[in-house]
């Protein structure tokens, strides 16, 4: 089974493209929204939060605003939440993977955000990275509920510059233009990927044991 990692900066369109790769037949993992789940009353990661980051529980459930604030400029503190969450996480995407493999799917998508700033690129067989103009990707991530300039350019910050992720790319989804253009090109893509080695998954598995 063929593993694909999607990436991508803020703002570039990646869950857009994580939809129309779904909606050609491709399972998505979405590693966002699986640390979302963690967060929920009776998520596996409320616990354990509860003891480092008490002021971010509001009954029983995490308040992403808020540990977002508290880990936003402390690298201390987001090396505590990353112990935390990354084992729970990577349990679930284990899962996902065991599920998709043993339905016989022939690749699946990882949806991850920080696929090429945690070096984890071997750990997928394709690595395709959507990306946009700097001009639309600033309006599209200052049109968000709560976004300011200094937390997009924070954030931003903390990312790979969009040039240096094009380069580490099999692929690159340009979602500049329209969502329409952007599902022809990952039509091309997908017929594409037979052309790539399944390699990645005994490499996890090995990693496993």
């Amino acid at each position: 089974m063929l593993l694909v990692g999607l990436t991508g900066s803020i703002g570039m369109g990646k869950s857009k493209s994580a939809e129309l790769f779904e909606a050609e037949g491709l399972p998505v993992y979405d590693a966002d929204a699986s640390v979302h789940a963690l967060y929920e009353k009776g998520g596996a990661a409320v616990e354990p939060l509860s003891d480092c980051f008490p002021e971010a529980i509001k009954d029983g459930v995490v308040d992403r605003t808020i540990l977002g604030q508290l880990v936003l400029n402390d690298s201390e503190m987001l090396k505590k939440l990353e112990s935390i969450v990354h084992p729970l996480a990577g349990q679930m995407q284990r899962e996902f993977l065991e599920a998709q493999e043993a339905s016989g799917k022939r690749a699946v998508i990882l949806d991850i955000p920080l696929l090429l700033e945690k070096n984890a690129e071997g750990l997928v067989d394709v690595v395709v990275v959507v990306s946009a103009t700097p001009e639309v990707q600033k309006k599209r991530v200052l049109e968000r509920p709560g976004m300011t300039e200094e937390k997009f350019l924070s954030i931003l910050n903390k990312q790979m510059p969009d040039a240096e992720k094009r380069e580490k790319a099999d692929f690159v989804v340009d979602s500049t233009i329209s969502v329409a253009d952007a599902h022809r090109q990952i039509r091309d893509i997908i017929d594409k990927l037979d052309g790539f080695p399944a390699r990645a998954l005994a490499v996890r598995k090995e990693l496993m044991k």
